[in-house]
């Protein structure tokens, strides 16, 4: 995650095949790694990142620990630009005993390749923001952030995707990672649009749903989910103010203490609703500490508690 960074009830949809994708869903082929060390009597977490400075990870997680009522180390790494210094990083972290980590930017394809086993949703992304050590001793690389941005959305928000129409703007990394738990919830239907179409081509085309020109859209979508980079510029995705007639959420997947340049847009243009990511965020580290410790963390107070530090 980036830093920058009422509803009608619509006729239910007919029911829909759950989504074909069309790419192979292999496991690794790499000699697998093993974490064989012992976990720490309290174990141990970290995030790996450059920059990590600003990483509100350690105090998400420690929330959650706080929930759960058990005491965790969570820490930042820093980790130099290259593959062998993310792997080097990462195998000496897992071999003194830590019991899982996150993964930001710029090594979530690098964490890809390291994984001995990918989840499906990690597949689909091409890309892996959570290890999670498994008992027989290998890594699973997991991507979290599609989840968590339907927990933001379902459980935060209140939003049931269900029949819903949602246009995703962007045909990036951000978006690739969210499409199929979106998916998975049954909305009406899924359009990526973006600047350069046939990007938006490839990536639908992976996930077998409708793309469209970003300049050619139209004011027929329920959910709006901005997955570019223009709120880290300040500005508006370049697409009609139309499309957001009708609009019940406009979604940044960015966050900053004040609202975006693109929730700006689109309350000024017709949005009823609009929302950052920072409940993404937290939402993200939510799954990911369910997978490492079978806690489930409610994370609408973590959300509260983080917005009235950033209104200090």
């Amino acid at each position: 995650m980036l830093r920058l960074a009422g509803t009608e009830t619509l006729n239910p949809p007919k029911k829909q095949p759950a989504p074909r994708l069309a790419f192979p869903i292999n496991t690794a082929t790499i000699e697998p790694y093993r974490h064989t060390q012992e976990p720490r009597m309290i174990p141990s977490y970290t995030v790996f990142g450059n920059p990590v400075a600003h990483s509100k990870s350690p105090q998400i997680h420690q929330y959650f620990a706080r929930q759960e009522g058990v005491q965790i180390e969570y820490t930042r790494t820093l980790v130099d630009n290259t593959r062998a210094d993310f792997d080097n990083a990462a195998r000496t972290f897992l071999q003194q005993g830590g019991a899982g980590a996150n993964i930001t930017l710029p090594f979530k394809h690098f964490a890809y390749d390291f994984a001995d086993t990918h989840s499906e949703r990690a597949q689909a992304a091409g890309a892996v923001n959570t290890f999670v050590p498994q008992k027989d001793g290998r890594i699973l690389g997991d991507n979290t952030d599609g989840e968590g941005l339907v927990r933001d959305l379902r459980e935060h928000l209140g939003i049931e995707l269900r029949g819903k129409r949602i246009l995703l703007l962007g045909a990036g990394g951000a978006a690739r990672g969210v499409v199929l738990p979106l998916l998975a919830h049954r909305p009406a239907n899924l359009t990526i649009a973006n600047r350069t179409y046939s990007k938006a081509v490839e990536l639908a085309g992976i996930f077998r749903i409708e793309a469209a020109p970003l300049t050619q859209l139209q004011s027929c979508y329920d959910i709006i989910i901005n997955a570019t980079s223009s709120s880290l510029h300040h500005a508006a995705p370049d697409v009609s103010p139309d499309i957001f007639a009708g609009c019940f959420l406009a979604y940044d997947m960015f966050y900053a203490d004040t609202a975006t340049a693109f929730m700006q847009f689109a309350a000024q243009h017709g949005a009823q609703q609009t929302a950052d990511g920072l409940g993404m965020l937290v939402g993200q580290a939510a799954a990911a500490y369910e997978q490492w410790r079978g806690f489930a963390p409610d994370i609408a107070p973590v959300i509260r508690h983080l917005r009235a530090q950033a209104a200090e």
